[in-house]
This record gives C-alpha cells, structure tokens and sequence, in this order.
C-alpha cells in the first residue's frame, strides 16, 4: 500500500515530546483514533478513557541497543549499523557514509570479503548479503571482543537526518524495555511503546488493561527503500499466550502496540487460529491478503507514505481506515517518525 500524500518536512517530529517545553513528559504527543471511517483527536494522556476493562495490550519488552559505530574500511570512514545477531555468531549489519551533520546517507555494502575496522579492536568481514531481494544488509564475521560490549562503549542511537541532534541510549528505551541476558536487543526503538510512561501504565491496569508482554528485536529499518522487514528473533511466553486468547475468549480487544508486536503475535498463531507460546525466528510479512488472526487494534505511529508497514494498517483496519486517517493527521498537522504523534487503530 502506497499513500498518494506527500508528508512536509515540518511535520517530522525533531526532538522528543519531553524536550519540547517545561514540564512536559512522554505522553505530551496526540492521539488520533480511527474506528473504521470515523476519526477522533486526543491527547495520549486519554488513552486510559479509550480503552474498556478485559482489554489486553501487547507491548514489546526489547531493549534499544547504542548501534551506530563509526568505523573505517581502507581509507573510507563509515558507520556501521548493527542490526541482528544469527544462531552462527555473525551479526547483519548496514554499511553507512557519515554525512557530516551527525546523520548517515547509504552507501553500497559489498563486496564480499570488504574488511571494517572498529574501535577496541573489532574488525568486520562482510561475507554475503542476508537476502537475494538486496545488497542493504551484510552478514558479517566478527573477530576480536564481542558486539554486545563494543556497543556499550563505542555505540549510539541509530538516527536519521529529521530528528535534530544526539540523543543519549536513555531516550530511545521504552518503559517497557528489558535488557536480554545476551546483549542482544533492537537495532531500532519499538517505537509506539514510547509514550507510555510509569503513571499512564498504572492507570490503564486500575481501569482493567492488561498486559502481554513479547519480544522482537527489531532490526535495521530501511530509510531510503522501504523494504519489507527482514527476519527477526521474537518471543512470545506462555503467560502472554493465555492472556490473549482469554482477551479473545471473553470480549477484550487485543491491541498490539507497535508493529513489531503484530509481528511477534501473529507468527505465534497456530493453524487452528489459537496464539501459542513460542521463540525462534519470523519473516512473516502482514498483509491484506494474508490478514491478521489474533490482533484486534493497533497502536503505532505515523509511517511514510511508502512504508510497508502501511501494508499492516491495511490488514488491520482496512484501506479507507488508513487513507482517512492520515488525511486527517496531514490536516491536523500530527507529527511524524519515532518522537512524533501516535495513531490508535480500533475495530
């Protein structure tokens, strides 16, 4: 699904809702709301008047990782974007050209056999690309200590060329985050978990919302093409399973929050339709035609006209659902991208 709208730069949120003025927290975004043709204009601190008791929020609990490191290959500086770490030890990664405004332009990966140098004493060696559709993502041989350490100590948030300066690792965590016994995590915040805070949290539970939680680590997005995502590691437990399917059992809306949680919940959807506990990895791909089978709404926030995750919307919601919203979030002037506005997809 492609939108025919084109988004102002203006409307690329630049800095995070806290950042904008004194006294304002992460819920000081808007909240537009779309139930089929009609839409609505909140604030994120209503969500907790949106939302009814048996209601069950899947949110997911990965960690954002510090993974731009800057690096050089020959005489050539670049960055390296550490995107997803394979059963076999190597890790896929995005080759970047610094820009000098702080931001990153995409540069060819290859070829095989290309060697990057690291600080602390990593060194890279692109081996082949993680799929046949494009030469973005490289799986890479790393030699020296490990990547999980090298972030921490070399690594900083992904960023992109909206937003306006660094922001530390903190900004980019959700409050629903938790860090893996292995270091791994996402390459990219699981953004529509960002608004949440401790005290909207505690709220939605005293109304009767619960909570599923699941993990999938996120890879690196695609700022230039759009592409499909690659396959991804998920986690969806046994506790989180069960809360599901007793949402769907006794009248509870399951709401997926952020597109990664889709994700994870629909690949633990068995051939009878029934959401099981399971691990290991996804490269499903939501679409109309395949459709959803265990979430209800989505809350997410604004993609790109070109995105593939509109293409998720769409089996969510419907085409004229999607096409009326961000009409209304172009007139309303919502912001956009990972510290903008957030849009909430009901049935």
């Amino acid at each position: 699904m492609t939108l025919g709208v084109r988004v102002p730069r203006e409307l690329s949120a630049r800095v995070p809702a806290e950042q904008r003025g004194p006294g304002l927290d992460r819920d000081a975004v808007r909240l537009l709301v779309s139930r089929g043709a009609e839409v609505a204009h909140h604030t994120f601190a209503e969500l907790p008047g949106l939302v009814r008791a048996g209601d069950v929020f899947v949110v997911n609990t990965s960690a954002t990782l510090a993974a731009a490191v800057d690096g050089r290959s020959g005489h050539a500086r670049v960055v390296v974007h550490f995107s997803t770490r394979g059963d076999d030890g190597r890790w896929a990664v995005e080759l970047r050209e610094p820009d000098g405004r702080g931001t990153t332009r995409a540069r060819a990966g290859g070829p095989a056999g290309r060697e990057v140098c690291l600080p602390g004493g990593v060194r890279l060696v692109l081996e082949e690309p993680v799929s046949a559709r494009s030469e973005r993502l490289w799986w890479a041989r790393v030699s020296g200590p490990g990547i999980p350490g090298l972030l921490r100590e070399y690594g900083r948030p992904i960023r992109y060329a909206y937003t306006e300066r660094d922001q530390p690792l903190s900004v980019y965590q959700t409050v629903f985050a938790l860090p893996s016994a292995d270091g791994t995590g996402s390459a990219e915040m699981p953004s529509a978990g960002r608004p949440f805070t401790a005290r909207l949290v505690a709220e939605l539970v005293r109304r009767g919302v619960r909570f599923a939680p699941v993990t999938l680590h996120a890879g690196v997005a695609s700022a230039e093409a759009h592409e499909p995502p690659y396959p991804e590691r998920f986690t969806v437990p046994e506790a989180s399973a069960r809360l599901i399917e007793e949402a769907r059992a006794g009248g509870g809306r399951v709401v997926a929050v952020g597109t990664t949680a889709v994700r994870a919940v629909e690949s633990a959807v068995d051939a009878a339709g029934v959401v099981r506990a399971r691990a290991g990895w996804t490269d499903l791909v939501v679409t109309p035609e395949r459709g959803v089978r265990a979430v209800d709404g989505l809350l997410t926030g604004l993609h790109e006209p070109e995105a593939s995750h509109l293409l998720m919307l769409e089996a969510v919601a419907g085409r004229e659902a999607v096409e009326r919203g961000y009409a209304a979030a172009l007139q309303g002037r919502y912001l956009w991208h990972e510290f903008g506005d957030v849009h909430l997809v009901l049935p």
